[in-house]
């Protein structure tokens, strides 16, 4: 198989080219192309896994989604990029549509010339030749070790995070008001069996919102759910789109007098939904109502900044700091609120 990249970890979406790569022929210049069966079977194997796909083509943009929507596989494509500038640019954007890393995509194209251009501009993407797509689900990249039921749903989800970002688009008023709209509810609760692998697969895929960069195997989880000494709580969030599905993880080691959080994490899809301190401020809450101090590592990555001003303003200070762990302690000093425009519910 011939591949361009330095890629390590789990590509979370494939970004397709169309002509003599989805389908045989060039749609501009032969009018009637072939659908590729094969091209298709990838895409729904992958799409099981809870894989994405998104397009980078050089086309009309309305001709192609309509030889997609013929084909009956115009759903499996997220912000498709069909327009006339650089791949590279087109891989960029859709990583930023999707809001996920870079070196998490692949970039499937019969043009060497083009994916030696994505590859320049973009290293960490894994670039395919479209006459290799068939053994695309081999790869070790392409092989999450759980499916989960969230996993199998994730094309849809992101669908409905389509829709919301579309209505936030034409609301009118404060953003408040829009959040307000969407009748969030929240949830937390201790981990069950059940939770776990969707739990380690939130460890493996969160980047960006994960304080520590922690991962932790099904295993460790299990071990951690069954503990005395630790609390393992798992996060949810729906509202009038739908689901999306557990979106944060939180594990507490309790010692006496003091709390430590050792992970905190939300997924990068509920960034922009005002949730991000709800999973911490029920930790502050419930460490004050236990009569301990609450502290919390932090290890900085080359994205979590985030999550150490999180952190910041919800009032933690820098009491120590070792072997690049720098921990955190709550000044007591105020009981954050849990926002105004959701309903929040804590099942322990």
């Amino acid at each position: 198989m011939t591949t361009t990249a330095k890629s390590t970890q789990t590509v979370k979406c494939v970004v397709w080219d169309l002509d003599n790569t989805v389908w045989d022929g060039v749609l501009l210049e032969d009018g009637d192309v072939t659908l590729r069966p094969a091209v298709v079977e990838v895409i729904r194997t992958l799409d099981e896994r809870g894989i994405l796909h998104s397009i980078a083509s050089r086309n009309d943009h309305e001709a192609a989604m309509a030889k997609l929507e013929e084909f009956g596989i115009a759903e499996y494509f997220l912000y498709p990029q069909i327009n006339w500038g650089n791949k590279s640019e087109s891989v960029k954007a859709v990583a930023e549509a999707i809001n996920i890393g870079i070196d998490t995509l692949a970039f499937v194209d019969d043009q060497p010339f083009e994916r030696d251009e994505v590859h320049f501009a973009h290293a960490e993407v894994l670039c395919i030749d479209a006459a290799d797509a068939e053994a695309i689900p081999g790869l070790p990249e392409m092989q999450p070790r759980f499916v989960t039921a969230d996993s199998r749903e994730r094309r849809h989800l992101y669908r409905a995070d389509a829709r919301r970002k579309q209505a936030e688009d034409t609301h009118r008023g404060t953003d408040e008001e829009f959040l307000a709209s969407l009748d969030m509810r929240f949830t937390i609760a201790a981990a069950q069996e059940r939770d776990l692998q969707r739990a380690e697969e939130l460890t493996v895929r969160t980047h960006q919102l994960n304080a520590t960069g922690y991962t932790y195997s099904y295993e460790e989880l299990d071990a951690f759910r069954r503990s005395p000494d630790h609390d393992l709580l798992v996060a949810g969030l729906e509202d009038r789109y739908g689901t999306y599905g557990r979106i944060g993880l939180a594990l507490v080691e309790r010692g006496t007098g003091v709390w430590t959080v050792k992970l905190l994490l939300m997924s990068c899809r509920v960034m922009s939904r005002g949730v991000g301190t709800v999973l911490l401020a029920h930790l502050i809450r419930a460490a004050h109502e236990a009569g301990v101090a609450l502290r919390a590592e932090f290890v900085p990555t080359d994205r979590n900044r985030t999550m150490y001003v999180t952190y910041k303003f919800s009032g933690f200070r820098e009491v120590a700091g070792d072997g690049g762990v720098t921990v955190l302690e709550h000044d007591g000093a105020r009981l954050p609120e849990f926002p105004p425009y959701m309903d929040v519910t804590v099942e322990l």
